[in-house]
Parts: structure tokens; C-alpha cells; sequence
């Protein structure tokens, strides 16, 4: 049944979004648009949290609607769960734009940003978005999902309350807009500096505006949100000449010196304070187009003029929009897929699509950038990105870049290192974004995203400068339960939260250091870690089973509740599925639960067993939708476990599993996502397990084979070669692996090299409706 409502919903929303032919002639060669398989509305309900407007891949500005301003805090205080819808600033449920922001997260959990809000709008000017301060209507508009469209670097939307049509589209550091006017004398656009995801009272703490001329504004915004001290500068070019313009200042100004002469509410070309709404007026015909252009810098507006001029110096906006979409199309070729149906091509390149807007380009066309601390850098080789959320992303979405993007993902571990050679910590990122760390979630996951691209030979960085930053960031003693866990050899649940969760990540990602080491012929850091790698051990409770929150006298905590996700040693997991994470040595895990037999059996329950409501409730990352039995697919720590029967003798289990989920954990509907898709990890998870195989040991080189879900799969390689992926007898019931062939022989075991992949050849799966 929820198939069938899924492939309905699919089919409901397949309007919305641009169609092209399947061909195109281009300079006379017949190409592939692959744009047209990608729905951006695809998790834009519920737990997604993806965002529909344009942006190039990986680009730095992700212009996009916005529906709704839910503050992060009550009047009271309290902390506003309904803000956690709002993490990308769009609710598919919506039926108003408050207007249009520059700058967006794709799928976290938690959110900031929501740069420089933008709205057209016509009649009395009013500039609050919601309401005003008598009650009134705010700036906002209805709209209807019949009246707008999305494709990638491509959004339009007929704002109903004023007839305007807008459009957007954007380069990698500019954002275009292109608005369709009805007949006005009282045209405005509204410039609103006060708006941000995730907002809150005092979170501004500075914004400037300058007036160049009749169409040039420039400025910046500091903030302190989820990213402690962020600036964003910012040039913004109107097509036409504004007649007049102003703003509004929402502070109590105590103090503003010798400005006091002057009366700077309208037409005075300086704007300063933390809470801004700006205003421009235009007069406009019928069907008059005005177009904009938003560039942006981390660094200076300065440089945000010079990323306008490099980037987008013309005012033709399907120039760019054709543009973007060749470089989305350029993208997504480089895996080219025959599928069972329509749907299932519409959810695999939405699900490449996802994988490509995160990490972010985070330089000025001349490699200026700022650095974490907050002095402007130059980058030296590289191209430097940020928003790296690596507790979710280090487990596909890097492994994904290793075979599809080796370039990028050597210039993304670059960064990581310039970030370490910046921090006053001597760290690498945790979870940073814009210049800052903000600390989110545990471990310290860059270290595998270095050792597996060292596994996989990716890249040209400094691997001996990458080995002592990973051993510096692994003995910072004062971060997150770390030097517990180096002084008790587990991080005890009486001094830190998420106890056992911390344990096994951080014995993981000691594994990974002691690769890297090994790699390197350093023996004594290679022995020190593999050591720390085995601390998994002691939170292991032979008793019960179940990895287990213990104290710091030895003793295991007595309240226990191995379904629980609250509170319990786990952070967005129970002991049932995030005490299954040992990928470093799962056969010795397998020994420790009683052998392959009983742990199949563990697995089984794990997917058939009923987990009540009262278990997840206090967790906002989880929720009914992304749950099998007690197996929660949309939340990352157990993503590896349908492979984990491979380990236990039972590979047509982890086949079987494997298209389950696939089938009713994505879709093609707006509700598609079965929770958030965390920059890119849960698309990155669809897009391995498609194609056959999933990395569930990041930093071995190796991949867990599955059950393809594609008939057939070209993976075309930036070394030049490809990797042909044929599922013989495919079908929606052939759901099981009789045996793989590698390059014309049988391939032994349930395990395929990087080496295998990245050489290219031909990879064939018998497929069968009985398991072998």
C-alpha cells in the first residue's frame, strides 16, 4: 500500500517539475538529458528536509522558497520543535512564500543559514512577512503547487497575491532571479536581512547595507546561530533602475553616534544595524520583466563583485539557466542507468542529484576564502569547500565521491586539512560549515574520509601531514568524552552523554588512523591504534548481548532498556541497531553475540520485531516513516545492517533486505525520503545499493555486495575508463544473487575491491527469484 500511495504521489508531482525531450541535439551530437529525471521536490515533505530552488552542483548559492518563519524559541523560552521542519526553509505542505533565500542546507537535521531573503511584491508596501504589528497581512503570497516547477538549476512559482511570476536559477556563486510584473506604479522588492532558518531573538548581530547607485547594492550579514560567528557578503545588481528605495530598522537603538543628523530611513545610501528589511521601488508594465543578481562572498563584498562580474557579467537568464543545466546533465552522466520503470530512474538520478549539493564551493573565483580562523586564506591547489557533515556523510556519500567525484573529494580532504592547520584546537572538522566548527554530533570522522581515500589511492594530498592531524584531532582530551575514553578505554556513561555510541565511533575511527599509519610504515601509531580500535570490548555485556552504557567504576549502568533511544548510551539509535556498529572487525562482533547463527537471528528480529512509539518519541531524528520493525533506515548508524548478513553466511538475506528497503524507503513523491537525507548520506546509501554494493567498512577499499535494483549501470570514471554493471534476468520478484561474474570470472566471497571498480570492466549479476 505504500508503494501504491508513493508511485501515486509520484505521479501527481511529475507535473510540477520541467520536462524536457529525452534527447536533445547539441553541436550536432545526440545527448541524454538526464535533468529530466530529477525531481527536486523529492523530500521536500516531512523528514526530508531538501530544499526545491536552483543551485549548481556543489555550488555556493542555493537560491530557493521560502514558506514559512518559525522561530527557534517559544515566547517562553522553550525550545520550538515546529522549527525542525524548516531546516531547508521549505514544507511541501506550505501553501505561501514568504520569499526567496540565498543560501540552504540540503537535508540536516538541524539548520541555519537562510541568507538575504528576497520577495516581489506589489500594492501597499508592508515588510513584515507574516503579519504586521497590527495584525495585518504580511509580504507573503499563496501560491499553488499547479503553478510551480523545479528542475535542476531551475525553480518558477506564480506568486498568486501580487501576479507576479518568479524565476530562479543560479552559477556556482550567483544567484538570478527573473521576475514577470503585472501593470504597476507600486512595484517593490523587498531586501529582508531579519529572516534566517532556525532564528532567533538576538541571533544577528550585525547587517550592512550600501546603496552604490540606482541599481548596485552590496553588503553583509554577521551572524551567531548553529555557526558561532558567520559573515556573508553579498553584491546585488538590479536590471533596472530603482525609483526610490529604504528600510526599516527593527532595534531598540541606543546609541547610533552622529547619524542621528540624518534622517536614514528612506533614500540614505547607508543601512546599518542587526534587524534590516530594505525596499526597492520600481514602476512596472504588464508582463515587464526585472531581473536580479545576488552574488556572494565569504570574504568581502569585494569579492562578491567580482564572483558577479566572473561569473554571470550579462543579463541573459536562460543563458545561465542553459548553462547550469549542462553542468547538472555533466554530472549526472557519469552514471547512466536502465531501470525496471520510470519511477525507479526518477528516484536514482533525485538520488544523485541529492548526493551533489553538499560539501559546498567555499572560495571566490580568485581562491580567496575565509578561513575557520576568520582571517582570509588563499587556496594553494585545491578548491576549498565547506559544510561537512561528516558523522552521516563519512559512511557513503565520501565513498561515493571516491568512484564518481576523486578530484572533488581530494580537494574536500585539502579543506579538512586547512581547516585542521587553522584551528586553535589542532583539530580536524567535526561538523563545520562557513568558517566555523559547531561541534554537531560525535567522533571524529574526517579521519575516515582521509584513510579511505588513502585505501582507494585518491588523491594527491599530504598524507603524512593527514596521519598527525588525525593523531592530534584523536588525543584532544577535553573533547566530547575523549579523554575518558582514552583514560578507561571507553567513554563511561556517568561522565558523557551517548556513552556507547561515542565508544564504538570512536573505536572506529582509531581503526582508520592505524590504516592510514600502516599505509605509512609507522608501526608504533599503527599498534597504538589498532589497540584503541578494540575498545568496543569493554562496553560489550556478554550478559545481555547488547553493547551497554557502563560506568567509570566498571560497573554496567542498571536501568537499561535496550529499545530505548533516549537516554540510554545511544544518540538517534538502541542498543538493537547502533550496538551493531563494529565495521572495523564485524566477524569478531559476530563472536561476541554467539555466532553466525544467532546473529542472523538477531538480525531477523531486528527487521520483523514491533518497536513502540514510546521508544523514538523524545527523538526528533526518528520517526515512524523511516522504521522496518526495529531497523531505522532513516537515521544513519544502522544503515550498514542489511549487509551484515553477508558476514553471517547468509548473503540472500542482505539481497532481500536490501530491495525492500530500496522499494519502500524512496520514492518518487514528495515524500520520498524516509528521513533526512543529511547533505547527501541517505541518496549516497540508494545510489551504492542500486548498483549492487555499499561501502560498510569505509577505509578497507573494499564493498559488501547486495541486490542491484537497476538492469543495467555505466559508471564512466575520471581516469577514462568504465565499469559496466549487467543484472541478468532482473525483475521486481528476481530480487536474490545466484553469483557475480567480475570481467568473465566468478567472483568468490561477497566482497568487491575498489581496485575491481575503479579498473573498469564488466560486472554481472545472475539474478533469481529463489535465494542460492
Amino acid at each position: 500500500m505504500k508503494k501504491f500511495l508513493i508511485l501515486i504521489m509520484g505521479l501527481l508531482v511529475l507535473s510540477a517539475w520541467k520536462n524536457k525531450s529525452l534527447e536533445q541535439k547539441t553541436a550536432g551530437i545526440l545527448q541524454t538529458d538526464y535533468t529530466r529525471y530529477v525531481n527536486p521536490f523529492i523530500g521536500t515533505s516531512k523528514m526530508g528536509h531538501t530544499y526545491p530552488g536552483a543551485t549548481a552542483p556543489f555550488g555556493m548559492v542555493q537560491v530557493s522558497p521560502q514558506t514559512n518563519f518559525v522561530p527557534m524559541f517559544k515566547a517562553d523560552g522553550s525550545y520550538n520543535p515546529e522549527t525542525y521542519e524548516y531546516c531547508a526553509g521549505y514544507q511541501y505542505r506550505d501553501s505561501t512564500i514568504i520569499g526567496f533565500a540565498h543560501t540552504n542546507f540540503s537535508g540536516t537535521g538541524h539548520s541555519d543559514l537562510g541568507d538575504f531573503l528576497m520577495m516581489p511584491t506589489t500594492g501597499d508596501l508592508v515588510l513584515e512577512p507574516l503579519k504586521t504589528a497590527n495584525g495585518g497581512k504580511g509580504f507573503y503570497s499563496a501560491f499553488s503547487h499547479n503553478n510551480e516547477e523545479a528542475s535542476p538549476g531551475y525553480y518558477k512559482v506564480l506568486l498568486d497575491d501580487y501576479g507576479i511570476t518568479a524565476e530562479l536559477t543560479a552559477s556556482d556563486r550567483v544567484g538570478f532571479h527573473r521576475y514577470t510584473f503585472p501593470d504597476s506604479d507600486s512595484a517593490h522588492i523587498i531586501l529582508d536581512m531579519v529572516y534566517n532558518v532556525y532564528h532567533y531573538k538576538n541571533k544577528n548581530v550585525w547587517t550592512f547595507i550600501r546603496v552604490e547607485n540606482d541599481s548596485l547594492i552590496t553588503g553583509y550579514r554577521q551572524t551567531k546561530g548553529w555557526a558561532r560567528t558567520r559573515k556573508v557578503f553579498f553584491a546585488m545588481q538590479f536590471s533596472k533602475p530603482f525609483k526610490s528605495y529604504g528600510h526599516k530598522k527593527y532595534d531598540s537603538i541606543i546609541y547610533d553616534g552622529f547619524y542621528r543628523h540624518f534622517d536614514q530611513r528612506e533614500n540614505f545610501p547607508e543601512m546599518a544595524g542587526k534587524n534590516i528589511r530594505a525596499y526597492f521601488n520600481f514602476n512596472t508594465r504588464e508582463g515587464e520583466q526585472i531581473k536580479v543578481k545576488m552574488a556572494l562572498s565569504s570574504v568581502s563584498t569585494e569579492g562578491a563583485l567580482k564572483n558577479l562580474e566572473a561569473e554571470i557579467p550579462h543579463w541573459d537568464f536562460e543563458k545561465t539557466k542553459t548553462e547550469t543545466r549542462e553542468k547538472w546533465n555533466k554530472e549526472l552522466s557519469k552514471i547512466e542507468v536502465e531501470t525496471m520503470t520510470e519511477a525507479d530512474k526518477i528516484t536514482f538520478y533525485t538520488a544523485l542529484y541529492h548526493t551533489l549539493l553538499s560539501p559546498i564551493i567555499y572560495e571566490d573565483v580568485d581562491g580567496r576564502y575565509r578561513g575557520l580562523d576568520q582571517n582570509i586564506h588563499t587556496s594553494d591547489g585545491f578548491t576549498n569547500y565547506t559544510i561537512f557533515s561528516l558523522w552521516d556523510t563519512y559512511r557513503a556519500l565520501h565513498p561515493l565521491f571516491n568512484i564518481i567525484q576523486p578530484r572533488r573529494n581530494n580537494d574536500m580532504i585539502k579543506s579538512m586539512l586547512a581547516h585542521y592547520d587553522q584551528s586553535v584546537h589542532h583539530m580536524l572538522p567535526v561538523w563545520s560549515h562557513y568558517a566555523n566548527e559547531n561541534w554537531c554530533m560525535i567522533g571524529y570522522h574526517a579521519v575516515s574520509v582521509i584513510a579511505d581515500a588513502m585505501a582507494c589511492n585518491v588523491g594527491d594530498f599530504e598524507q603524512k601531514h593527514a596521519l598527525q592531524a588525525a593523531i592530534s584531532t584523536a588525543n584532544v582530551g577535553y573533547f566530547d568524552g575523549l579523554g575518558d575514553y582514552i583514560k578507561y578505554h571507553y567513554v563511561p556513561d556517568d561522565q558523557s552523554h551517548s556513552s556507547v555510541s561515542k565508544t564504538l565511533e570512536l573505536a572506529y575511527d582509531d581503526w582508520c588512523i592505524a590504516q592510514m599509519a600502516k599505509r605509512l610504515g609507522d608501526k608504533k601509531t599503527e599498534k597504538e591504534f589498532l589497540e584503541r580500535s578494540q575498545y568496543y570490548h569493554n562496553v560489550f555485556d556478554p550478559k545481555t548481548g547488547f553493547m551497554r552504557p557502563k560506568l567509570s567504576d566498571g560497573t554496567f549502568r542498571k536501568d537499561f532498556d535496550p529499545l530505548d533511544t533516549h537516554g540510554q548510551g545511544f544518540i538517534e539509535g538502541n542498543a538493537w541497531n547502533y550496538g551493531l556498529y563494529v565495521p572495523q572487525n564485524i566477524d569478531e562482533l559476530i563472536r561476541l553475540m554467539g555466532g553466525k547463527e544467532h546473529f542472523s537471528r538477531h538480525l531477523d528480529s531486528l527487521f520483523t520485531m514491533e518497536l513502540a512509539d514510546k521508544y523514538f518519541e523524545k527523538t526528533e531524528d526518528i520517526t515512524r516513516d523511516g522504521i522496518i520493525g526495529n531497523y531505522v533506515h532513516g537515521n544513519e548508524p544502522g544503515q550498514h545492517i542489511p549487509y551484515l548478513y553477508n558476514w553471517a553466511g547468509k548473503p540472500y538475506k542482505t539481497q532481500k533486505r536490501v530491495r525492500m528497503i530500496m522499494e519502500t524507503m524512496y520514492g518518487p513523491s514528495v515524500d520520498g525520503l524516509c528521513g533526512n537525507d543529511d547533505t547527501g548520506q541517505m541518496s549516497a546509501w540508494y545510489i551504492f545499493s542500486a548498483l549492487g554494493f555499499y561501502p560498510v567498512t569505509p577505509g578497507s577499499g573494499y564493498y559488501a555486495l547486495g541486490s542491484p535494483l537497476v538492469k543495467e549501470a555505466v559508471i564512466h570514471l575520471e581516469n577514462g575508463k568504465t565499469l559496466h554493471i549487467i543484472a541478468k534476468n532482473q525483475s521486481k520478484e528476481n530480487v536474490y544473487v545466484n553469483r557475480v561474474i567480475l570481467n568473465g570470472k566468478v567472483l568468490q566471497g561477497f566482497l568487491l575491491s575498489y581496485r575491481d571498480i575503479i579498473n573498469g570492466g564488466e560486472i554481472v549479476f545472475e539474478m533469481s527469484n529463489k535465494p542460492r
